[in-house]
């Protein structure tokens, strides 16, 4: 019913900046919030940021805080990561995710649609 694309992974040196974009397509007018999360080898998956969708309100993984923003383009059906200041603990796979029905939180169990991921890899 949502399908959901990643895109503007890839590599960057420490400290650069990447920009991810998630466009959302299908049935997406009962989408409570979207956000990211993100998924290195051997680890489990991690919860990056998140922003309701009709309000905005912005949600931060404590690993991330201070360098990375979410927002959203509503007409676009757009969601947008910017990371700044990037460590190579950032290295893994994002995936964009989409929270379509109650419970709603900040865990990938509450979420219900979710893209193929872009890598990112960031190096020292």
């Amino acid at each position: 019913q949502v399908t959901l694309v990643e895109s503007g992974g890839g590599l960057v040196q420490a400290g650069g900046s990447l920009r991810l974009a998630c466009v959302a397509s299908g049935r997406t007018f009962s989408t409570n919030a979207m956000g990211w999360f993100r998924q290195a080898p051997g680890k489990e998956r991690e919860f990056v940021s998140a922003i309701t969708w009709r309000g905005g309100t912005t949600y931060y993984g404590d690993s991330v805080k201070g360098r990375f923003t979410i927002s959203r383009d509503i007409a676009e059906n757009t969601m947008y990561l910017q990371m700044n200041s990037l460590k190579p603990e950032d290295t893994a796979a994002y995936y964009c995710a989409a929270d379509t029905s109650p419970p709603y939180g900040l865990s990938p169990r509450n979420y219900d649609y979710w893209g193929q991921g872009t890598q990112v890899t960031v190096s020292s």
